[in-house]
């Protein structure tokens, strides 16, 4: 904390109060500095200093297509540390009920088409080789050391197979997009004029169309209502691809999730087994049954979901 203070008093914020904000799934820690009812929040990355480049860069690609993610105040690269407008308390999440969710995620919807506008050039591509290095985490973390699920191999035969051909099967959607990643009701922020203000995207990649979609409308951390996530999904279709008929995005859809809700059980696992952060273990549950609610509905995916039923979770 001493290079944190050190540093604020040489900037304009050096009057302001200090309290912890909250964390994320990183090493990074988020401070919220106050002077009356003035208020900032200070992003220490100092732990993962290679993080802050991304953040800038997409930072910038973010507010150049009118998307409200946080402008950026004070800067401190060498140290690890900005100082960032702050979009206040209320997470998406905390704002839900079922009379507001049609109007907040048409909202959150819109921010997705938004983004989609963003310059790609120079982000990550999420290519075939990436998306199976993602779900091959959960093998290893979910079900070998996590679950300790017994896998003959058969097992391991068919959970290769099965990922290769989700991977196939992503790639055969549009391509090209902005990816923010991790697009869900905990990163998107209601603040106090209504508008929706986006965090946490500094990992984006340029990738296909329904990532984004699928991250927010199979939340990991709220169920939304199946006949709602249809109409939406195919809302954004009529938008983004009105060619497109319903199984087909539809398809798309499923396996976009698929390849993210695998690579989560697996991400999930190891936060809790590698780095000892277990407030991800409650949410395995619901990523667990919608693998298994996809991997069911289509004929190449159903010996996976035979293996991974077997799962029981600690």
């Amino acid at each position: 904390m001493q290079k944190i203070t050190d540093w604020l008093g040489t900037t304009i914020f050096k009057m302001f109060t200090i309290e912890v904000a909250s964390a994320d799934a990183s090493f990074r820690r988020y401070f919220r500095l106050k002077k009356g009812d003035q208020t900032v929040i200070l992003m220490d990355a100092s732990l993962e200093k290679e993080s802050l480049a991304p953040f800038i860069d997409v930072t910038e690609r973010l507010l150049a297509v009118g998307v409200h993610a946080p402008r950026i105040l004070e800067r401190n690269e060498q140290e690890g540390l900005l100082i960032l407008e702050d979009l206040g308390h209320l997470q998406l999440l905390d704002t839900l009920q079922e009379s507001n969710y049609l109007h907040l995620y048409s909202q959150a919807l819109e921010e997705i088409l938004k983004m989609q506008q963003a310059e790609t050039s120079g982000l990550p591509l999420y290519d075939k080789a990436f998306l199976l290095f993602e779900m091959d985490l959960m093998q290893e973390w979910f079900l070998e050391q996590y679950v300790s699920l017994a896998l003959s191999e058969e097992d391991e035969q068919v959970i290769s197979e099965t990922l290769d051909y989700i991977a196939d099967e992503v790639l055969k959607q549009p391509q090209g997009y902005f990816v923010h990643r991790d697009f869900h009701s905990r990163n998107i922020m209601v603040r106090e004029d209504g508008q929706l203000g986006i965090i946490d995207y500094q990992d984006a990649m340029n990738g296909a169309l329904t990532y984004d979609l699928v991250s927010l409308l199979r939340d990991l951390y709220i169920e939304l209502p199946k006949p709602l996530v249809e109409q939406l999904v195919l809302a954004f279709r009529d938008i983004n691809a009105p060619d497109v008929d319903d199984e087909t995005f539809m398809r798309w859809f499923d396996f976009m999730g698929l390849q993210r809700h695998i690579k989560v059980l697996g991400i999930f696992a190891r936060l809790y087994l590698r780095d000892g952060k277990d407030g991800y273990l409650k949410d395995l549950p619901l990523t667990l049954k919608y693998t298994l609610d996809v991997l069911s509905k289509y004929k190449k995916t159903k010996a996976l979901a035979k293996i991974l039923s077997r799962v029981e979770l600690p």
